[in-house]
């Protein structure tokens, strides 16, 4: 399974390759998408989309997983994400699944609580990748965290299933 997770934004968007196979999964690429803030929003949000386009052919991505809106920001900057999550989602709608998580679901899965620090969910996506350093900038390591977080609910999903299916057998 090859998942691709995205921690948009208008100035800077994160996106993570991360690939399961079986209990095992790696760190397959990441990077970050930056805009520049003299240009036009439209120009910018057609740089997010046609980036994340490419990402998604050159890794034959199956499953995307993006961040959801963070209330607590100032409106402005609330409206900004908006856009930039709306550029990532359509450049993911070909795919098979376009999951979205909560920062605090986010945390949670990948440290244990809702309240995480970065560095804690940096140095958690280090150990759960087996990557010698934390990814940077800090878009990377988020977006490796969303991907996580997608493996780690699509995998608790499927055990339910299993188990609700033996129970009806």
């Amino acid at each position: 399974m090859v998942i691709l997770g995205i921690d948009p934004g208008l100035k800077h968007t994160g996106w993570a390759i991360v690939e399961a196979c079986g209990s095992v999964c790696q760190a397959r690429a990441y990077g970050c998408i930056d805009t520049v803030a003299r240009e036009s929003t439209a120009t910018r949000l057609a740089t997010i989309h046609d980036a994340l386009r490419e990402v998604i052919e050159r890794y034959a991505v199956q499953e995307a997983a993006i961040e959801d809106i963070y209330f607590g920001a100032n409106a402005r900057s609330a409206f900004a994400l908006g856009q930039a999550r709306g550029a990532a989602i359509l450049a993911c709608a070909d795919l098979r699944e376009v999951a979205e998580y909560p920062p605090a679901t986010i945390k949670s899965a990948i440290v244990g609580g809702g309240n995480a620090t970065k560095e804690q969910v940096g140095y958690m996506v280090q150990m759960a990748l087996g990557l010698d350093h934390v990814p940077t900038p800090d878009h990377c390591s988020d977006a490796c965290a969303v991907a996580l977080t997608h493996l780690y609910m699509r995998t608790k999903s499927e055990r339910i299933g299993r188990a609700e299916r033996r129970a009806c057998a």
